[in-house]
């Protein structure tokens, strides 16, 4: 993990291998390339032009465009790194916490294999170093676990790259003896860590991270940071009814799991309850997915992974709430023993469903968790899952849908995912869609109408919430796993969204901003 220094150093006597600036694009067709401050003493060592020859070798401000130059006489680092921060705000407006993020991200990831680097990025506030911090750790992340990097020399020889991720940021315009500041870090580091922790597991292979290693690696964490943990095993799912769990791994030699994460706080008058969706491979089971998309399915555990990481870092950040993580771990295969469509499970709240396809799997599994959760009497529920295609067709593959059963509380978990810079869309529960779920056979069928079929599937587990509980749906179908290019402080594979959402929430359930 990049390590992070709050410093009150100047740029050119900071001992690194480069300083790290922002610019912006200028107001207007004529605007040009705008220095952003905090930058003030490196573009003084360049007479005032480091606009100017940034803009000859190409630069336009732009979000993420990085540029390197030689750094000027004088300065101990070698380099000066420009990163775009896209338009230069209104009067009187600062730059965006998530701008900054997203700078921090792309700089932090072109400078792999640098020792140190200085950010001199807009700093106005906490908030704003919070927010560098956080996208410097998150652009450093790599996943690199099951490649034989070797050491650098024979690396060279075969052609491989060696380098390592950022090592260390000094955060420059920091205020290392203020508790604000110091926080805000502290924060970021909680956060990104565990964000971090979440893409791991992501990116694992299906062969590495079947339900029980996920099990196992949860309650390793749990431990360490004094939370209650509980396994339940396929002989204890079995005798509590969890049908939809089980029929859901019974197509599987690996067994599947429901884990329960406990963090408690003594000073908490509160207490949500998260549920995350916990596939750690998903072949559609009997209704087989087609050739083309099968190949990421290790990623349909992000939900579990998500929740999994936001329970930890409630605890490493003391929040004054409770907060239960729900892990419904499972494995979808076809084999002899496999559910079929057709077959009838009765669920874990004691509904019966009709599996009239395999592959809408995620939503049995969280059915049952659901149910379990609302036991509690949580003040709100919330669950995460790579639920549904059509959920990528409506918000494309950046943005993550939400539902919910309580219109303001909807309104506030999409207020808390933007301001946590994690993209989100409030979407309807059409009463008239629960009519195509509707069995001759069962209570309901796990699939509908195909056109709104994500809204279907909230639908469904809306089935399955407890009376009088507020809850809401987030599906990240989309935003999960990136399979395109990197951007900001966002890598290829595993992303950990919807872990920033989580925290968020229970921050601001803990000072008491939600009913």
């Amino acid at each position: 993990m990049t390590a992070l220094t709050l410093s009150t150093a100047a740029a050119s006597g900071l001992r690194a291998d480069a300083i790290v600036v922002g610019v912006a694009k200028g107001a207007g067709s004529k605007g040009g390339l705008v220095v952003a401050f905090g930058a003030e003493a490196v573009d003084k060592a360049y007479d005032g032009k480091l606009a100017s020859v940034l803009e000859t070798l190409g630069a336009s401000g732009g979000e993420g465009e990085v540029t390197k130059l030689p750094a000027p006489s004088g300065f101990k680092a070698p380099v000066v790194v420009a990163v775009g921060l896209g338009e230069v705000p209104e009067k009187d407006e600062t730059y965006g916490t998530d701008a900054l993020r997203r700078a921090a991200g792309a700089a932090a990831r072109a400078l792999t294999g640098v020792k140190k680097a200085g950010f001199a990025l807009p700093v106005d506030q906490a908030g704003d170093i919070g927010a560098i911090a956080e996208g410097a750790l998150l652009g450093a992340y790599s996943f690199d676990a099951y490649k034989d990097r070797g050491d650098a020399k024979d690396a060279k020889k075969k052609g491989k790259d060696a380098k390592a991720p950022l090592a260390e940021v000094a955060l420059l315009g920091g205020k290392p003896r203020d508790k604000a500041y110091k926080a805000a870090v502290e924060r970021a580091v909680a956060v990104a860590e565990e964000m971090n922790r979440a893409r791991d597991l992501i990116n694992t292979p299906p062969n590495d991270l079947d339900p029980e290693a996920f099990a196992a690696v949860a309650t390793a964490a749990a431990k360490e940071h004094g939370i209650k943990v509980q396994v339940l095993d396929e002989k204890a799912l079995t005798k509590g009814g969890f049908g939809g769990i089980l029929g859901v791994g019974a197509g599987s030699d690996a067994p599947p799991r429901l884990v329960k994460l406990s963090y408690t706080s003594s000073k908490a008058k509160k207490h949500l309850a998260f549920v995350g969706k916990g596939i750690t491979y998903d072949s559609g089971g009997i209704s087989l997915k087609p050739a083309g998309h099968n190949e990421t399915m290790k990623c349909d555990m992000a939900g579990a992974a998500a929740v999994f990481a936001a329970v930890v870092a409630a605890a490493r950040l003391g929040l004054e709430v409770n907060v239960t993580g729900w892990l419904a771990l499972a494995e979808n295969m076809p084999s002899g023993s496999a559910t079929r469509p057709g077959d009838v499970l009765r669920m874990y709240s004691g509904k019966t469903v009709e599996v009239l396809n395999t592959d809408a799997e995620g939503r049995l599994v969280l059915a049952d968790a659901i149910a379990k959760a609302s036991e509690d009497k949580p003040d709100a529920i919330v669950d995460v899952a790579t639920l549904t295609g059509a959920m990528m067709v409506a918000l494309g593959s950046r943005t993550f849908g939400i539902v919910s059963n309580d219109d303001a509380f909807r309104t506030s978990v999409h207020e808390i995912a933007e301001e946590a810079g994690e993209p989100s869309w409030p979407m309807p529960l059409p009463a008239h869609l629960r009519k195509g779920m509707e069995s001759p056979t069962a209570d309901l069928a796990n699939i509908g109408e195909r056109m709104g079929g994500g809204l279907v599937a909230g639908l469904f587990l809306q089935e399955f919430v407890g009376e009088g509980i507020t809850w809401a749906h987030l599906d990240i179908a989309g935003p999960a796993f990136n399979e395109g290019g990197t951007f900001g402080y966002t890598p290829k594979g595993g992303t950990g969204t919807a872990v920033r959402t989580l925290v968020g929430l229970a921050e601001h359930t803990a000072a008491g901003d939600l009913g």
